[in-house]
């Protein structure tokens, strides 16, 4: 398992701060990407790939997820 604390954790730059429903990202050394409620940072963290996360990004940048 890798740790998750001395992590950049990143918010969209789209979230106003007002309680939304967002979700954190940080890259992790191994190259993967740590995904989590920002809502709740001690709960769980969910690592995808590189590759997973940037058509993640994409898609929501093309409309694609509703």
């Amino acid at each position: 398992m890798t740790d998750i604390s001395p992590l950049q954790w990143r918010k969209s730059s789209y979230s106003n701060g007002s309680g939304g429903n967002c979700i954190e990202m940080a890259e992790l050394k191994c190259g993967e990407t740590a995904v989590r409620d920002s809502k709740d940072p001690g709960g769980p963290v969910v690592g995808v790939s590189h590759r997973a996360w940037v058509d993640f990004v994409g898609a929501v940048r093309d409309g694609l997820l509703g």
